[in-house]
């Protein structure tokens, strides 16, 4: 299969919008990363991504709509929803409620609920509303990878499995949406992301986080949203973070890097001075930039071969918390404490 790539102009949307209504695949761009998507209503068609992508069959999707009356088609839509969709959407916010039986049940991974967002990204938008149907549509990558930010990330993947990319430049946030479960009276954050426990917490009045978004799953526990289960966001080479004192993390680190020269390090951009001598990345002056950047540094090291990539830790709390989530999952939970130098998951 040829791979085209074109601009999320009229006339790729145009095009994209024919070969969705013929069952086929599409890779688009959101504010988020790059989608893969679907025609979220017909099974063959969803069956297509978990082929396309290498995608284990329990890892379920997000259905992208136009808006709460296009959700409230595809799910049992409530208060909670109702009130944080009013606030967050379209945005990167993704709500799970009661799937209806009119969404397959393949999307979900076999779940009696259905993960529903709106994205803002203005080609999503469009293709939504020229294609006019729900679009199943997780991250345009292989399973596993880290997600694409730009179309080259799609078509390093994806190239020739495909039959269409638009090319809609490169993603606002750089992470995957946040993912709230809002069947309870509380939302319940699953994945975190740009919309934060804060910012939900003052619309809803209070908002909870799983303890699994830092931690694996079970193997007898289900994957109720997408990035749980399985070893996400990873690059090729060994990804290790680095916890504990400052000091401490330095030196463990410098130690480590001193074992291969091909190694990377990564570190938040005020403390990238104190590994003068190694080949160090800058993470950013904060969150937003570290979202922005992470999963670009991530693929840019598959590019030079690199076989380690040694990285600091950040602060979970706000946009923190789900650059942490994503550097935890693609180093498979190894983490190293500076401190004790104990290790987590060797």
């Amino acid at each position: 299969m040829r791979t085209e790539c074109l601009p999320a102009d009229r006339e790729g949307i145009t095009k994209a919008a024919d070969i969705l209504a013929e069952g086929g695949l599409v890779a688009f761009p959101t504010e988020t990363v790059y989608g893969l998507g679907a025609n979220a209503l017909s099974v063959e068609a969803v069956r297509r991504i978990f082929e396309a992508k290498g995608r284990p069959a329990d890892n379920p999707l997000i259905v992208h709509v136009t808006d709460k009356e296009a959700a409230s088609a595809c799910g049992e839509w409530n208060g909670l929803a109702d009130l944080l969709a009013d606030a967050f959407w379209p945005g990167p916010l993704t709500l799970i409620v009661k799937r209806k039986a009119v969404i397959p049940a393949e999307v979900s991974a076999g779940l009696e609920t259905v993960a529903l967002r709106s994205p803002s990204h203005p080609s999503a938008r469009e293709l939504l509303r020229v294609c006019g149907m729900p679009i199943a549509a997780p991250s345009a990558n292989r399973s596993g990878r880290p997600s694409p930010t730009t179309a080259r990330h799609v078509l390093d993947d994806l190239d020739g499995l495909i039959p269409l990319v638009l090319d809609g430049g490169s993603c606002d946030v750089g992470l995957e949406s946040t993912v709230a479960d809002v069947t309870g009276e509380v939302p319940l954050i699953l994945r975190p992301g740009a919309v934060t426990l804060e910012m939900i917490a003052m619309v809803a009045g209070e908002c909870r986080i799983s303890d699994s978004v830092m931690r694996e799953l079970k193997k007898d526990e289900a994957a109720p949203s997408p990035g749980m289960r399985h070893r996400h966001y990873a690059p090729r080479a060994q990804l290790t973070l680095v916890k504990g004192s400052p000091e401490k993390v330095c030196e463990l680190i410098r130690q480590l890097a001193e074992k291969s020269e091909k190694t990377w390090v990564l570190a938040p951009e005020d403390r990238v001075k104190y590994y003068r001598g190694l080949n160090t990345h800058s993470l950013g002056g904060d969150a937003k930039e570290t979202a922005h950047r992470l999963f670009h540094l991530l693929r840019q090291a598959d590019e030079e071969r690199v076989e380690h990539i040694l990285s600091e830790t950040l602060t979970s709390d706000g946009l923190g918390l789900a650059v942490m989530n994503r550097l935890a999952r693609a180093a498979n939970f190894h983490i190293l404490d500076a401190d004790g130098k104990a290790s987590q998951n060797d």
